[in-house]
């Protein structure tokens, strides 16, 4: 089966999680994705070769100093036969280097080029260095985490890093390529992250009172909808709508509970239903879950989750790696291809489809531009 998007061309410049995940969804769906890696240590990922394995199956991997002559002029080669490039240097590193959006629009006015950053390509925090749990902190996600008087909680999943970055890029470059013209696509992750606080910014900017933590509706006020400890670990209570807070209630025999599903916690109904919840283990309240239907899971661990039989049965575990979960049903995802490729794997064979022929590759790898 053809991929969705064979025929593709995408140049990854890009290290690490943000831009490797983004180019995954690519290689996954078919496009021909090639990593650019400098001539030392390449993509850092590398050093964790399970991280790296997981972020860039089905990839091809150069290797080119973009410092020197040689390397540039590789560069814009592969440019020249290419539909994105996307990079995830500080806002000015591609210009310096001598290939950026300009030079390379040159070369291919259909390009479409996305840079993902920490903050965007303009505003005052456009250089400044940043990790997934700072554009968090920036942008109000982290703050109205956690209960009311406790401390800001970190979340396991990078959200800044994959939602705020990752799929917007992917989002952004499908739509810059639908739109049949060459164009810069500036993604910063920060944005990202901060459009995800859609629900509680709406009523903010409609002259609300600031959300504070543990005062969000979804965010743990209301004690049917709330994280509950267990007889042996934790459960996760969603009985939003009435029907299903009325069916736990009723389910534990406990009608009298059902006017107080929008109550907070602290509150002596709260007490009540923790009492409840404790006397029962995760795996007996999943079987009451199944039987009642009252949206109360259990707050399962990783390797729980990676032998679950739902998680089995929807094959999100393919050859020891999470699989895509964008499901096609006429071009689904092709994990045929492989695993990683090797640092500079492919540098001869793709300078070879660029036109380079067999004494030119050793030249530049003879000077350093290419390895």
């Amino acid at each position: 089966m053809i991929g969705s998007l064979a025929g593709l061309r995408v140049l990854d410049l890009t290290r690490l999680l943000p831009g490797g995940y983004c180019t995954l969804l690519f290689a996954d769906h078919g496009a021909d994705v090639i990593k650019i890696e400098d001539t030392g240590a390449g993509d850092y990922a590398r050093a964790d070769p399970a991280s790296f394995g997981a972020l860039n199956r089905g990839k091809r991997s150069v290797q080119l100093d973009l410092k020197s002559d040689g390397g540039r002029d590789a560069l814009l080669r592969l440019v020249a036969s290419a539909d994105v490039v996307i990079e995830s240097f500080r806002p000015g590193v591609m210009d310096r280097l001598g290939v950026g959006f300009d030079v390379l629009r040159g070369v291919n006015p259909s390009l479409v080029y996305c840079a993902i950053t920490g903050y965007g390509q303009d505003g005052p925090l456009r250089l400044r260095a940043g990790h997934d749990l700072n554009y968090l902190a920036r942008t109000g996600v982290l703050g109205m985490s956690g209960d009311a008087g406790g401390p800001p909680v970190q979340a396991a999943a990078q959200i800044a890093d994959i939602a705020g970055g990752a799929l917007m890029a992917a989002f952004g470059v499908l739509a810059a390529l639908r739109s049949g013209t060459g164009q810069f696509v500036d993604i910063s992750m920060a944005d990202g992250a901060l459009s995800l606080l859609a629900m509680p910014a709406a009523g903010l900017l409609a002259g609300g009172a600031v959300p504070r933590r543990g005062e969000l509706i979804l965010g743990g006020r209301l004690l049917c909808y709330r994280v509950y400890e267990c007889a042996d670990g934790y459960v996760s209570m969603g009985a939003l709508e009435p029907k299903f807070w009325a069916a736990f209630c009723r389910g534990v025999g406990r009608e009298d509970l059902i006017p107080s599903q929008f109550d907070a916690p602290g509150s002596a109904a709260h007490a009540e239903v923790s009492a409840v919840l404790l006397g029962r283990t995760r795996a007996e309240w999943e079987a009451f879950n199944a039987t009642h239907d009252c949206c109360l899971e259990p707050v399962l661990e990783l390797d729980e989750v990676l032998e679950d039989e739902h998680v089995r049965s929807r094959g999100m575990v393919v050859d020891g790696l999470l699989a895509t979960p964008v499901r096609l049903s006429e071009t689904p995802a092709d994990y045929a291809r492989g695993g990683p490729p090797g640092l500079g794997e492919h540098t001869d064979e793709v300078l070879g489809e660029a036109g380079y022929d067999a004494g030119e590759i050793a030249a530049l790898r003879s000077s350093g531009a290419a390895k």
